[in-house]
């Protein structure tokens, strides 16, 4: 067998085991960023069981730092708007990266952890000032591949992107729900 023929068998073979991409991107997420996401949105419940829906004084500094601070701390004077996004984001810690790990309509909730990726990336930026602190926020083409922002949350989207376009594979619940469709 020649080289040529060689590596079209491999890539040939590669590319049939593409699903790999898939369960690999979600072992990748659950051990990553499950714990990542769940420990944060647990700093963000309130008091008691029903802390689930009463959210913490540091949650409403997480997502709202300069509405906070413009009110001295005090969550009760923010508006009903400010709550309901609070407990969105938190509940959205718990539910789509518990969906991702499944493999329950991972697509989705891959797709809406990009959006929370992104407006936790706009809250640090803006919200926190990390917009002027250049080691965090980093640069691409540069030596240095470790910054928090421009680095990290690359390849944070690049993984969930990854189940956008693949899905979740085929040990899933999707696959088990939706067939070869998921």
């Amino acid at each position: 067998m020649n080289i040529s023929a060689a590596y079209t068998t491999v890539t040939v073979s590669l590319t049939r085991a593409d699903w790999l991409l898939s369960i690999m991107a979600r072992f990748l997420f659950a051990a990553l960023f499950l714990m990542y996401f769940w420990v944060s949105g647990l700093t963000k419940f309130g008091d008691g069981v029903l802390g689930i829906f009463s959210p913490s004084v540091g949650a409403y500094a997480q997502i709202f730092p300069k509405a906070m601070e413009a009110v001295g701390y005090d969550a009760s004077q923010l508006s009903l708007f400010h709550t309901l996004v609070v407990l969105a984001g938190t509940w959205a810690e718990f539910v789509l990266p518990l969906m991702i790990v499944v493999g329950l309509l991972t697509r989705l909730a891959a797709f809406g952890m990009i959006g929370f990726v992104v407006m936790q990336t706009l809250t640090d930026l803006y919200g926190h000032g990390a917009i002027s602190e250049a080691g965090t926020v980093g640069a691409w083409f540069d030596k240095a591949p470790d910054s928090v922002i421009l680095d990290q949350r690359a390849l944070w989207v690049f993984l969930l992107v990854t189940l956008v376009v693949k899905g979740a594979g085929p040990l899933s619940l999707d696959r088990l729900l939706f067939g070869d469709r998921a």
